[in-house]
């Protein structure tokens, strides 16, 4: 078995496209092994930025001969056929052997391929690797740029080490030959570094100053730190996104801290985060009491002689230039109310169909104070959740958010806190975006729950309005976000309320916006007509009139489509949000498929308890015998006889069997049953047995479900499970006598019917 080195060494690689190069390399080479017919070994794959490699250990020394063989026309056949075959498969007609094939003689042609040295395999498939690699931006250079067929790679390609254990894969790429010369760091050494093979590639590199692991980088890089904010008395802020992309930019790291002006710190906290990092690559360190430190910790390329001093000193200075137009984009915004910034709001087209943002933040805020008036959102100020809908928005105009755009809402409450204005507002204005992805906070104040789940619903909607829904993996306005986004607020806030009742409400406030829009268009178009056409005002009126009209029946049709399209969306979200965290979707189609089911909390809640009592054994006994009654219903195409009035005194048919005991029962009983119909026979004892647990666990299950108690309602589906298997075992459903057999089909119906009281069983697996 060999070792197999390979290194493609190139100008700058950026740290972003490092770890998809790496996995790209490794592809590749995977599949010119495979289609060669070798099994590969294990592969390690290492970049730094100037150099992807591979080691490929276990490889075969040649590949093994093999014997293949093809099907041709039989004896006989036009000569045209086989001279085709024999073309095809690279033989001559006196080489084919001929072969019996049921009964009748076939022509075959055998060809016997020798095995390939692997070293072969190897010079043949770097070339199509590098070829064929993909990356998400690439050039051509030189002078055989000027066709379009040259190679095209991240930089210019500069070096290929190929080594299969001691010897040379011999072969060229686009001018380059291989070799087994690579170079070292680019200031600690010079002169060409000889490799071996491949078990000395790394070691040799190291003496080079150039560590080839990233993974090692990564670990210097973090834990170097930590120790200099350490010596330092700080803490360091954990950032595994910058120690990934400090690895990539650096071969041979060395952390370093320096300090910046204490007076910058007046600025936000995470504006100086956001520009050391995204500006700088540095990290930023905090105080014993958790206070943004004037600290930072670049990461160098060198072991300089002075300890760093000089690259901290010129890092620094580039840093304070950062901050200085930061405290500048600070200074200026908080010259301006939120309300003055939030005036700009109008310039600004949130899309076409929609209006502008302005008009979006007029929507937000009617529908966050009708959620606070109507008790939705609970211990929450109408007057304060519209202040903040109104302002939520603002600081997208400001200086700060059009540098940093990922700071829109956090600068809003910045803001907010400085002219101030209550504390509610500020955190409405900060956290309304929230949650913005799975994992993320979900808002539980009051006030910030009424504007972010307002915002939120605005979005679906108003785009589910204009029919701009996703489709398939397509989803450019991000209304699943949004959607799981509302979910995992009304379920974090236990807010109750029909999801239908929700989307009528922001369907109500976009449309009004939608009409007064559509009016204004149209008494535009006739203005127009009147100049033209020299029509009559009174004309004019009358004709705006009935188009505005006609439009306005249109979008309310619309409506109704949009609202079942919205629940369907909302309740796929649901399924694959819930399924992620273990509940079957197919629950939660059995609670949904009874209708009238749309409060998000207590839906979960009934899938909740479905779940827990079906995947119990009784679960699954009584869900076997729902199948059970209901294919039998079914196949009788039987829907239940027509209910009878209640039933009492003499009328009640168990009060017509001679039973002390159950004539008891009924003259306990007192209130009409509803559900028992007059026999014409005298019932068997199953068959008693399966109407009294019904009588004794409808009542149960419906009290249980009013009170929402829905673990109590499963648990009096759980007592028809002996009666219901008793009742198979013993009862003959479809009996001879045609009154007996329809009385025992409407029981199996009521039994069913109980059962749908809970859930729709036959949309449960299993």
């Amino acid at each position: 078995m060999s070792g197999f080195l390979l290194e493609l060494r190139s100008e700058e690689i950026p740290a972003r496209m490092q770890a998809g190069a790496r996995a790209e390399l490794e592809k590749l080479f995977r599949r010119e092994m495979e289609a060669a017919g070798v099994e590969c070994g294990v592969i390690t794959v290492w970049s730094t930025p100037r150099r992807l490699a591979l080691i490929a250990r276990d490889l075969p020394e040649a590949t093994e001969a093999v014997s293949e063989e093809a099907k041709g026309p039989p004896e006989g056949a036009p000569d045209q056929a086989i001279e085709g075959f024999c073309r095809k498969n690279g033989v001559t007609r006196e080489q084919l052997e001929v072969r019996d094939v049921k009964g009748r003689a076939t022509y075959f042609a055998v060809k016997n391929v020798p095995g390939h040295a692997m070293k072969d395999l190897l010079a043949e498939a770097i070339p199509a690797i590098v070829r064929d690699f993909s990356w998400p931006k690439s050039m051509r250079w030189g002078e055989a740029s000027m066709s379009t067929e040259s190679l095209r790679w991240v930089r210019p390609l500069s070096g290929i080490v190929a080594l299969l254990d001691d010897d040379v894969v011999e072969c060229e790429v686009h001018g380059v030959t291989s070799g087994v010369v690579t170079l070292g760091h680019r200031f600690h050494h010079s002169g060409d570094i000889t490799i071996g093979n491949a078990d000395d590639y790394a070691v040799k590199l190291r003496a080079a100053h150039v560590i080839v692991d990233h993974e090692e980088r990564a670990a210097l890089i973090r834990e170097g730190a930590a120790q200099v904010a350490s010596e330092a008395g700080l803490t360091l802020i954990k950032d595994e996104g910058l120690v990934t992309e400090n690895a990539g930019l650096t071969e041979w790291p060395i952390p370093l801290l320096g300090r910046f002006d204490e007076a910058f710190l007046e600025v936000p906290p995470e504006v100086i985060q956001l520009t050391a990092r995204v500006n700088q690559k540095y990290f930023v360190c905090e105080t014993d009491d958790a206070r943004l430190a004037n600290a930072f910790i670049c990461t160098a390329n060198i072991e300089a002689e002075d300890g760093g001093a000089a690259i901290v000193d010129g890092n620094r200075k580039v840093l304070a230039a950062r901050l200085s137009d930061a405290r500048f984009f600070w200074q200026q915004d908080r010259k301006k109310s939120l309300a003055q910034h939030a005036e700009g709001l109008k310039r600004i087209t949130f899309h076409e169909k929609l209006g502008t943002v302005a008009d979006k933040v007029d929507r937000v805020a009617k529908l966050a104070r009708w959620l606070v008036e109507e008790g939705i959102v609970k211990n929450a100020d109408a007057d304060l959740a519209e202040q903040a809908a109104r302002l939520a928005k603002a600081d997208l105009v400001t200086e700060m958010v059009g540098e940093f755009p990922e700071l829109q809402g956090l600068m809003g409450g910045y803001y907010a806190r400085a002219e101030g204005l209550p504390d509610e507002v500020a955190d409405a204005i900060r956290d309304h975006y929230k949650p913005v992805g799975q994992g993320d906070e979900v808002p539980t104040a009051p006030v910030t729950v009424a504007v972010s789940l307002a915002d939120k619903l605005d979005t679906l909607v108003s785009f589910f309005l204009n029919e701009m829904r996703p489709t398939g993996s397509k989803d450019p306005f991000a209304l699943r976000r949004a959607t799981l986004a509302i979910v995992s607020v009304v379920f974090r806030n236990h807010l109750r309320v029909p999801f239908d009742e929700l989307v009528f409400r922001a369907e109500e406030f976009s449309t009004v916006e939608r009409f007064a829009r559509i009016s204004s268009k149209i008494d535009e178009k006739y203005a127009e007509a009147i100049d033209l056409l020299g029509i009559s005002a009174a004309a004019h009126g009358a004709i705006a009139r009935a188009r505005y009209d006609h439009d306005i029946k249109r979008a309310f049709n619309e409506m109704f489509f949009v609202r079942s399209g919205l629940q369907d969306f909302v309740l796929d979200r649901l399924k694959v949000q819930q399924r992620e965290a273990g509940v079957r979707h197919d629950l939660i189609d059995a609670v949904f498929a009874l209708g009238g089911e749309d409060d998000l909390v207590r839906l979960l809640a009934r899938v909740k308890a479905l779940q827990n009592y079906i995947e119990t054994a009784e679960g699954a006994d009584l869900l076997a015998a729902y199948k059970r009654a209901s294919n039998i219903l079914k196949k009788e195409d039987w829907e239940g006889s027509e209910t009878l009035k209640p039933q009492t005194g003499e009328e009640d048919p168990l009060a017509l069997v001679d039973d002390p005991d159950m004539a008891a029962v009924v003259a306990a009983r007192g209130e009409p049953e509803t559900h028992r119909k007059e026999l014409p026979y005298m019932p068997e004892p199953a068959e008693k047995q399966l109407n009294d647990a019904l009588d004794a666990a409808e009542p149960k299950a419906e009290s249980a479900l009013a009170d929402e108690r829905f673990e109590d309602a499963m648990a009096a589906l759980a007592t028809l499970r002996g009666p219901i298997d008793a009742f198979f075992e013993n009862v003959t459903v479809n009996d001879p006598d045609q009154d007996k057999r329809a009385a025992r089909l409407d029981l199996l119906a009521r039994f069913r019917d109980a059962v749908h009281r809970v859930a729709d069983f036959g949309r449960i697996e299993g």
